[in-house]
């Protein structure tokens, strides 16, 4: 009977995912409960490496948890360690490394934390964390301090302090509703929470950072759609990595946001070995514009202690996003982005076009390489 429970669904050549012995997906918290959860499990569905049979056995012991969702797992190839798919989910033993610039905290939140599960590092926005659970534990993830940790999702109790703390500073206008991943809390209490934060009149927007439309699909329902458009405007902040990763139920899954009203930006992680190529980003950003999905950020992956076998130099953003800029609609084309490590805010970079600066004049390079001058208004 375990055999049966563990059997992986089947994917179809467009990506469309059948349950295992079934003629249609089943629930959302059918597969949470199904979810690969061990070194033991993964053996049975993929020809593990010694390096990630090590790794994932120290992933069973310490630190960032093992979870994969069948839907996920689905997506990777179980004889190639190189899959792109694989080497985001599946532990590594290089996890064990740490190098200079590691951080536990890279975006400082710790530090600016100004009430139990809300951090503020900006003048006019905040985040608020409100689950340690995620479908799936990315292997890169920045908060892996503290996600897979046993907490769960947090009570209204305990968030109080922090809609106190925003009722009393109404210049935060945004607040980020994260974890972990808020979109595997049910949908009753994410729902009470997005009503505490509009009953706090100084917050104009709320942004929902999830990884379930690219991880579990079969989240996003009807029931969950109706249930979250009466706290409009609400905005869905996603993350889709690879092209691998845009599957028909993915596509249902953004299509039914957009076509609520809901607008998705996707942030996607530069990462070494997976997307660190100009076809392999092109094809991924294009995918998602013809989905309506905003790509709204690349960003240079956070110095995370232990993730340094998937994180690319800054010379490689600036060459990616070089080689992109010209060949894609400006509605294709992030934003390339550090966060800067120590919690001192994002700082977007791009390769410089400026090739001299002469008074009132200002010599441009092209795209195609060719040098323009501009003349400054009189």
């Amino acid at each position: 009977m375990k055999e049966e429970r563990r059997r992986l669904p089947s994917t179809s050549p467009s990506g469309t995912y059948l349950a295992a012995g079934s003629d249609a997906g089943f629930a959302w918290t059918d597969e949470l409960r199904r979810s690969i959860t061990s070194v033991a499990e993964l053996a049975d569905h993929l020809q593990l490496t010694e390096d990630e049979r090590q790794g994932a056995l120290r992933a069973e012991q310490a630190g960032l948890p093992i979870a994969i969702t069948p839907y996920y797992l689905a997506l990777a190839d179980p004889l190639d360690p190189r899959c792109p798919i694989r080497r985001q989910c599946v532990p590594h033993i290089a996890e064990d490394r740490e190098v200079p610039g590691d951080m536990v905290d890279p975006l400082g939140e710790a530090v600016h934390e100004v009430a139990p599960d809300l951090v503020c590092r900006y003048p006019d926005r905040a985040l608020l964390l409100v689950s340690d659970r995620c479908s799936v534990y990315c292997r890169f993830c920045t908060r892996s301090r503290m996600v897979g940790a046993g907490g769960g999702v947090r009570t209204l109790e305990h968030l109080t302090p922090a809609f106190i703390w925003l009722a009393e500073h109404p210049e935060v206008r945004d607040v980020i509703v994260s974890g972990g991943d808020p979109l595997v809390m049910s949908t009753d209490r994410l729902a009470r929470v997005l009503g505490r934060l509009r009953d706090i009149p100084s917050v104009e927007t709320i942004r929902l950072a999830t990884r379930v439309p690219v991880t579990l699909p079969s989240r996003v329902t009807g029931e969950l759609v109706d249930a979250l458009r009466r706290y409009h405007p609400i905005w869905v902040m996603t993350h889709f990595n690879h092209p691998k990763e845009l599957t028909e139920l993915a596509r249902e899954a953004c299509l039914r946001l957009v076509d609520a009203g809901f607008p998705v930006m996707n942030q996607t992680v530069l990462l070494r070995g997976i997307n660190d190529d100009k076809g392999t980003l092109e094809t991924l950003f294009r995918g998602l514009v013809r989905w309506r999905v905003r790509p709204y950020y690349l960003l240079q992956a956070d110095p995370v202690r232990g993730t340094s076998h998937l994180r690319t130099p800054i010379e490689s953003g600036l060459r990616l996003m070089e080689e992109l800029q010209g060949r894609l609609s400006g509605i294709a084309l992030p934003k390339l982005i550090v966060d800067t490590p120590g919690g001192l805010g994002k700082v977007p970079i791009s390769p410089d076009y400026v090739v001299r600066r002469l008074p009132g004049r200002t010599v441009l390079r092209t795209f195609r390489g060719a040098e323009v001058e501009y003349v400054d208004p009189q």
